[in-house]
C-alpha cells in the first residue's frame, strides 16, 4: 500500500501542491499535519506510524516534510525499517529499497539540518540588526478583551484569581504580569 504523508508548519498554509503531487503517485492513505517540523509529536505523523503494514511505501514531497533533523530523520527511518516499510522522498529521489538511496538519505537530511540552522541563524542576525535600529520590539502584546472587567471583578472579590485566570485563559504568571502592568 502506498501511504503519503504531507505536512505544512502552519494552518494558513496550503497543502494542495504536496496533497497533489500524492494524487498523481497513487497513494492509497494520506496523513496530514499542519504544524512545525521541529517535533516528532505530530498527531497525524503518529497515526502514520501505526497505520502502516509490512511492506507498504511512505511517499513524502521532500525530507523536510518528513523530519527537521538528521537524527530524527534517522530514527523515523529506522522505525518503518524495523516495520519492513520502505520510504521515498520524491523531491530527492530518495528510495530506502536500494543502498545508494540509504546512504542518500542521510546525506540529504544532514544537508536539510544544516539549511535549518542557516535559516535559523540568518533569522536571529536579522532581529539583532532590527532591534538596534529601533525596528524590531518583539511580539505585539495580545490583551484578552474582557481582562480589565475580569480583573475588576477579582478586585472586588467577586471572583477568585483562579477563576479569573482560568476565565482569561492565562497562566499564574502571566495573569499577575499583566495585573501589575494594567493601568487601572
Amino acid at each position: 500500500m502506498k501511504i503519503g504523508y504531507v505536512r505544512v508548519s502552519t494552518e494558513e498554509q496550503n497543502t494542495s501542491r504536496q496533497e497533489a503531487l500524492m494524487e498523481q503517485l497513487g497513494v492509497d492513505e494520506l496523513f496530514i499535519d499542519r504544524m512545525s517540523g521541529k517535533s516528532r509529536d505530530r498527531p497525524e505523523l503518529q497515526r502514520m506510524l501505526t497505520f502502516v503494514r509490512k511492506g507498504d511505501v511512505v511517499i513524502v514531497e521532500s525530507i523536510s516534510r518528513f523530519a527537521r533533523n538528521t537524527k530524527d530523520l534517522l530514527e523515523l527511518i529506522e522505525t518503518l525499517a524495523a516495520q519492513e516499510v520502505t520510504f521515498v522522498s520524491q523531491k530527492e529521489a530518495i528510495d530506502t529499497r536500494t543502498p545508494t538511496g540509504k546512504f542518500m538519505l542521510t546525506i540529504f537530511g544532514a544537508v536539510a539540518e544544516l539549511e535549518r540552522e542557516y535559516i535559523l541563524q540568518r533569522q536571529k542576525e536579522g532581529i539583532e540588526i532590527a532591534k538596534t535600529r529601533g525596528k524590531y520590539t518583539g511580539r505585539k502584546p495580545i490583551q484578552h478583551p474582557e481582562f480589565d472587567r475580569v480583573v475588576q471583578q477579582w478586585r472586588r472579590g467577586d471572583i477568585t484569581a483562579t477563576a479569573a485566570m482560568r476565565r482569561l485563559g492565562m497562566a499564574k504568571s502571566t495573569f499577575y504580569r499583566k495585573v501589575r502592568q494594567s493601568t487601572f
